[in-house]
């Protein structure tokens, strides 16, 4: 018989990762996929990427619209609850065998929580990660609490979860998924890839992607506003900014990036350049910034430096490739001096991916395959 699979997915860059797992699993004779699409997928604002789900030739078996008109901790909230009772149907209507989920947003916590009740078995894809600068940190080891298999990207992580109190014989390490997507994505050329992005690229290019830091007492405005007075300085380079996660305060940077490209020949903003844009992007641009977690996890494998601003990512596992700097103008500079240094660019040749052990994708595949998965939602704490 076979099992059912359910896959959840809420961001553009989380579908993005997960995407080479859902050709697996829908391609395997053992499994029936099943696809609940949920938060910024269903925004026109945050460019309506349900349709490249679509356009990838996935069936969307179930829509959970929980996204309100505001970005604000209240109204955000409200959407997780809206988001409960969402994937509570989308749950009881399909009564998988297993549901699994990515990452570390508050979408992902409400599906887990959904599952915990229907007593649904979760497997959690990126568990024991650290992002001290974001929500997202608690919410993660929260949905570990939640889940019953863990696919986790390091050693490290996979101590952690354990130190959770997770039992070690289901904790898995796979590697980082996007870093295993990366040898099975066809990649544009660089003629296609101005064609796809509607410009010509220049001779320095950089791919920009910074989102609110959701805890702590930094201002996003302040950090943004710093962040685009030296994008300002720099001249000729080609600025190509990606919109933000639907986190909270999310629209106060998105409107403070509209009005800086808005001015700037050379600046551009795409809603969701989509997987293969990206990573294309990763292929041919001189380096990633901002503060998003792509440019620790996909960006090294490319040999392109990132700079990583403030302390949205703080405590995750980092390449030699990665530059951190305070949200600050001279700290910002003096990162950016260092990107474009011809000492630093010499070291990117031999920078090694900590989050790549080969084709993840596969690995989570065979686990799931000969994982029995009866009696496993009642699960033991693991005392180390």
């Amino acid at each position: 018989m076979k099992k059912t699979i359910c896959v959840a997915t809420g961001t553009r860059a989380e579908y993005g990762l997960l995407k080479c797992l859902l050709r697996d699993i829908q391609g395997n004779e053992a499994f029936d996929l099943k696809i609940i699409v949920t938060g910024a997928h269903l925004s026109p604002a945050h460019g309506l990427t349900i349709n490249e789900i679509i356009d990838d030739g996935f069936h969307v078996d179930a829509q959970v619209d929980m996204l309100l008109g505001s970005d604000s901790s209240l109204e955000v909230t409200k959407s997780m609850g809206l988001g409960l009772i969402g994937f509570a149907d989308a749950l009881n209507q399909f009564n998988p065998d297993l549901l699994v989920i990515l990452g570390d947003r508050y979408e992902m916590l409400v599906a887990a929580t959904a599952a915990l009740m229907a007593k649904i078995p979760v497997a959690h894809i990126h568990g024991g990660e650290l992002t001290q600068g974001a929500f997202d940190d608690s919410i993660r080891h929260a949905i570990t609490k939640l889940s019953h298999i863990h696919f986790v990207a390091t050693e490290e992580y996979r101590k952690r979860v354990i130190q959770l109190g997770e039992q070690p014989n289901q904790v898995f390490c796979v590697g980082g998924l996007g870093v295993g997507a990366i040898q099975r994505t066809a990649l544009l050329s660089r003629d296609d890839l101005e064609k796809a992005l509607g410009l010509k690229l220049a001779t320095r290019n950089l791919l920009i992607t910074f989102h609110p830091e959701t805890l702590g007492n930094n201002s996003s405005e302040k950090q943004t506003e710093s962040l685009l007075s030296v994008l300002d300085s720099l001249g000729d380079v080609n600025l190509i900014f990606t919109g933000t996660n639907a986190d909270t305060g999310g629209s106060t940077v998105m409107n403070l990036i509209r009005a800086f490209v808005e001015k700037k020949s050379n600046a551009y903003l795409f809603d969701s350049l989509g997987h293969t844009r990206y990573l294309s992007c990763l292929k041919y641009f001189d380096g990633v910034v901002g503060n998003s977690s792509s440019g620790l996890l996909e960006a090294p494998s490319f040999k392109i430096g990132t700079i990583n601003i403030g302390d949205r990512q703080k405590g995750r596992l980092k390449a030699n490739s990665v530059i951190s700097c305070d949200a600050n103008p001279l700290n910002i500079a003096n990162a950016f001096e260092k990107l474009f240094s011809p000492e630093f660019k010499s070291l990117l040749n031999e920078v090694v991916n900590p989050y790549d052990h080969g084709d993840s994708s596969s690995q989570i595949l065979q686990v799931l395959r000969r994982q029995d998965l009866t009696g496993i939602a009642c699960k033991s704490f693991y005392d180390l």
